[in-house]
């Protein structure tokens, strides 16, 4: 028994992927195709995507929103596990680094599941917000600039329905957010963790899943 989080060496985190991954071959080709990118540290881990798509199949999920795709891994974690008529609302500004994925969706045949929307994602959500669909989406993922995650929060929260889930990236900062670290980020992801811990719109946990994984659940 353990009364704290036990710590990954890699010895041991090799072992969680060889007992525990089971991606589709589309998932591993596009973590191959990004690793050589210049940064290739901002996409998830296959550990997390699957952990995430096991919630989207808990849930029952149908609609579910993404700001932040990067490459398109998290994406297509998510896309594999709604249903055939599941929508996810794909959030980013890159088209470049979105177009190095779009063929791994197509080969994993969940392209159509996909609305990929480039423009700024706060843009996005005001205007799906403006249409009437607040309450209407069951998970969102937040991954992009940290600086304005607070804003992407505020937006999923009214976007989900009672009951859905918010999943926040990075809400350790490689250990940054436990420092005395003044960068604009930093200070933005602690702003973030202790409003978070304060909200009571939501049900919390904060998970040492990757670089920290925030669950809020829409009350």
């Amino acid at each position: 028994m353990s009364d704290r989080t036990l710590n990954l060496d890699d010895k041991l985190y090799q072992y969680v992927l060889d007992h525990s991954i089971r991606e589709h071959p589309a998932q591993k080709a596009l973590r191959d195709a990004t690793r050589s990118h210049p940064y290739a540290g901002m996409q998830i881990s296959p550990e997390q995507g699957q952990f995430m798509g096991l919630l989207i199949k808990l849930m029952g999920a149908r609609r579910t929103i993404e700001v932040g795709v990067f490459t398109g891994y998290s994406a297509l974690a998510v896309a594999l596990a709604l249903p055939d008529d599941g929508k996810l609302l794909a959030c980013d500004i890159s088209n470049e680094y979105t177009q190095i994925g779009q063929p791994f969706w197509e080969q994993a045949q969940v392209r159509h599941k996909i609305d990929l929307q480039l423009r700024p994602a706060l843009e996005t959500l005001d205007a799906r917000l403006a249409t009437g669909e607040a309450g209407q989406y069951d998970f969102a993922f937040i991954d992009a600039d940290k600086t304005s995650y607070d804003g992407y929060y505020e937006r999923c929260l009214q976007l989900l329905r009672r009951g859905g889930l918010i999943a926040i990236d990075n809400t350790l900062w490689s250990g940054k957010v436990a420092t005395h670290d003044t960068s604009a980020d930093t200070v933005a992801l602690q702003a973030l963790n202790i409003k978070l811990h304060q909200d009571d719109r939501v049900d919390l946990s904060l998970l040492p899943i990757g670089d920290g994984l925030t669950l809020a659940r829409k009350r």
